[in-house]
């Protein structure tokens, strides 16, 4: 990827706003305006002032979107709770730690330093 100049880009086409049964699905005209704006080269200058990093997963998210409100492109914004959010982010971060076991002796240091925070 680094050697072709891929952009990797994940957009959340699932549930926001709180756990299942709380929140809600995204509304597809969000999700199709975040690939748009991937696809289009919108989302490309990458600086402090138009990305903030996640807290937990160390993922770079955009501060804007066209098309898209703000509070939408953040996903503890969207929760109204910001400890119930912080509780569900860590056990997903925990599970995605777990899951990796089996692959750690394929992965380099490099890889092994994208996994999420743990707290």
């Amino acid at each position: 990827m680094k050697e072709s100049g891929v952009n990797v880009w994940l957009i959340n086409t699932g549930w926001t706003g709180g756990p299942y049964g709380v929140g809600s699905r995204i509304k597809l005209k969000y999700t199709r305006a975040m690939i748009s704006a991937a696809l289009n080269g919108d989302l490309d200058e990458v600086s402090p002032e138009t990305y903030t990093t996640h807290s937990v997963f160390g993922l770079k998210q955009p501060r804007t979107c066209p098309g898209v409100p703000e509070e939408v492109l953040s996903s503890r914004k969207t929760w109204n709770d910001d400890e119930g959010y912080y509780k569900a982010a860590y056990k997903l971060s925990e599970s995605f730690r777990d899951n990796f076991k089996k692959f750690e002796e394929y992965a380099n240091e490099e890889i092994l330093a994208g996994a999420p925070n743990i707290k």
